[in-house]
């Protein structure tokens, strides 16, 4: 029996403990937000946060995040406006929009990290998420909104 806390709901389920989270968090749970990108935690687009930790759900099997905390794009906040998301809005950074939530996802650990990164930071921060459509300066451009965003600075 798994049993997870998935964006503050309990969620038990007698599933193979070897399941990737991914697949549980889309295909019993319900939660598409999460998207399949590569399967082998290569472009990030099915990050999430494991108590906090941004975590490739592709790979993290159950038995891993059994009785842990999951945050998934949609228990990052009731109506988009956590800073991250709010950003992302005001930059228009998704093109396909595909990779999005795990983009996100990464950002929200980067700025509880450092509240305040510079562009090598965030370059290296995300480097291991992959937007095929190319958004990377307005990722980094909502990045540095959402960290203003985030300490009061908010000039938009």
């Amino acid at each position: 029996m798994i049993s997870l806390t998935i964006n503050n709901k309990k969620h038990q389920h007698d599933v193979d403990e070897n399941m990737p989270l991914l697949w549980f968090l889309r295909d019993v749970v319900g939660l598409t937000g999460t998207k399949f990108g590569c399967g082998v935690a290569q472009c990030g687009a099915c990050t999430v946060h494991l108590d906090g930790e941004a975590v490739r759900s592709c790979v993290t099997k159950l038995s891993r995040a059994n009785g842990k905390n999951i945050t998934t794009i949609e228990g990052l906040s009731k109506n988009n406006d956590h800073p991250v998301q709010q950003a992302w809005i005001s930059e228009d950074v998704p093109q396909c929009g595909y990779c999005h939530s795990g983009q996100i996802m990464s950002a929200v650990v980067l700025l509880r990290e450092n509240p305040n990164p510079t562009d090598i930071d965030i370059d290296n921060a995300m480097a291991g998420n992959i937007c095929r459509c190319g958004t990377y300066s307005r990722i980094r451009k909502a990045i540095h909104l959402a960290a203003d965003i985030k300490n009061g600075k908010n000039n938009k």
